[in-house]
């Protein structure tokens, strides 16, 4: 522990509580919050460059640390925390199912299953649901069903099928979505890569044109809204084109709303944006309200019913406990309108960003739909100037993360009030206004 200590200490003020005084405080919070990570460090794998901050509970919009220090959330677990932390209507129905059943695995039929199958395909519009647990298995589980029809119903030659992606994608990190990052950290030395993607620009029309020409196209996969790249949003009108062109050429479109939906763009899916209504539809985090890890990917009969008994499914998928948690989920967003609040509230943000941008030359730009934003820091990639205005803002009060070096994603629960929205743009303001390169 010793040696983690020494580099821990130059952080150790993102610890003290705001009111308190770095220099006086007491070593033994600070350790408290260095023995937790030194465990990670330690015994976890170091997949992950977390900002040094030991978070230990949340409520609503805010987490507390191991010393009490109360925080904004400002990443929402990467959107999965759209109706804030611990909602009381499914931290309910997490407990109450987890008293009954918990796990029966799909051997068997459970009386919560099919009440969600039927509650989820009214919500969105669809069929069927195909349940998974998390992002990335509903992503290789739409993959499978795109194939799958390609070959059944399409005609296709059988292992000829291609999927058309876009550059700078994000869509989980399994070793067959490696295989068509674009990103060296996310594929490197974790080849030989998977077969069958055709990779192009984001916000191409003529590239994914192109692409269409080929027989052996099956479908387009893609993010309304790249997250991961940097909230960046497509032309208005790209994805109503998008979907008409693979309408025309008879390819599935396959829309990733793990992060971008359940309301976080300001409409119930970013899609709807456009009135576009995918042919396979990925959904995952903010399923479950960030209780349970929680996916599905949505279909007609004609697509999902290419899948037969034994060619897919997962002990997990379909559980009790995650279709208690999902109806739940969905409710909290359409009872407390909270893609109408993210519209109103992400209107309100990036203007308030606009004047900050105006007299700050740390920032070029802001970008985003809904409680989907960014903003570019002016500086390179390279740089570790980002990373320090995240540190800065968490010491302010405000949590918050880098990505792509130089870009730093907002994303707050959709519960947050105005009020509390204008707290947060002074935290930023101030520590922007205060910041030293």
């Amino acid at each position: 522990m010793r040696p983690f200590l020494c580099t821990f200490r130059p952080f150790a003020k993102y610890f003290c509580s705001a009111k308190s005084n770095p220099m006086t405080t007491s070593m033994t919070s600070i350790d408290k919050a260095a023995e937790m990570i030194g465990l990670e460090e330690k015994y976890g794998a170091h997949n992950y460059h977390p900002l040094p901050v030991v978070l230990d509970r949340g409520e609503g919009v805010f987490v507390w640390d191991v010393n009490g220090k109360k925080y904004y959330d400002f990443l929402s677990a990467y959107s999965a925390v759209n109706q804030g932390h611990c909602h009381p209507k499914i931290t309910k129905a997490l407990i109450d199912q987890a008293q009954q059943l918990a796990l029966t695995s799909r051997a068997f039929y459970n009386s919560a299953l099919g009440p969600y199958e039927k509650f989820i395909c009214e919500f969105f519009g669809y069929d069927k649901i195909l349940p998974m647990n998390t992002g990335a298995e509903g992503v290789e589980t739409a993959i499978k069903l795109c194939r799958k029809w390609a070959y059944e119903k399409k005609g296709i030659p059988d292992h000829q099928a291609k999927i058309v992606v876009c550059e700078q994608n994000f869509h989980g990190r399994t070793t067959t979505i490696v295989s068509f990052s674009s990103d060296p950290d996310s594929y490197g030395h974790f080849g030989p890569y998977a077969d069958g993607f055709v990779r192009i620009p984001y916000n191409d029309l003529n590239a994914l044109k192109n692409a269409l020409e080929d027989k052996n196209i099956a479908g387009f996969l893609f993010e309304p809204i790249q997250g991961e790249a940097g909230v960046v949003v497509p032309d208005d009108g790209y994805i109503k084109q998008a979907y008409e062109l693979c309408r025309a050429k008879q390819v599935l479109f396959i829309a990733d709303e793990i992060q971008t939906g359940i309301a976080r763009t300001g409409k119930m899916l970013a899609v709807d944006h456009e009135g576009v209504h995918p042919d396979l539809l990925i959904l995952g985090k903010a399923l479950s309200g960030g209780v349970y890890p929680v996916s599905a990917v949505l279909a007609d009969d004609e697509i999902m019913l290419c899948i037969k008994p034994g060619q897919h499914g997962s002990t997990y998928g379909g559980n009790p406990l995650a279709a208690r948690v999902g109806v739940a989920a969905l409710e909290v967003v359409r009872d407390e309108k909270l893609a109408e609040n993210a519209q109103r509230l992400g209107e309100i943000f990036r203007s308030e960003m606009q004047k900050i941008i105006a007299k700050s030359d740390l920032v070029q730009l802001v970008r985003g739909k809904g409680l989907l934003n960014a903003i570019v820091i002016n500086d390179t990639p390279e740089s570790s100037t980002a990373w320090n205005i995240c540190v800065a803002l968490s010491h302010n009060g405000l949590l918050a993360k880098p990505t792509h070096g130089n870009i730093i994603r907002f994303a707050p629960p959709l519960v947050m009030t105005e009020d509390q929205l204008m707290d947060c743009v002074a935290i930023i303001d101030k520590t922007l206004s205060e910041f030293k390169k």
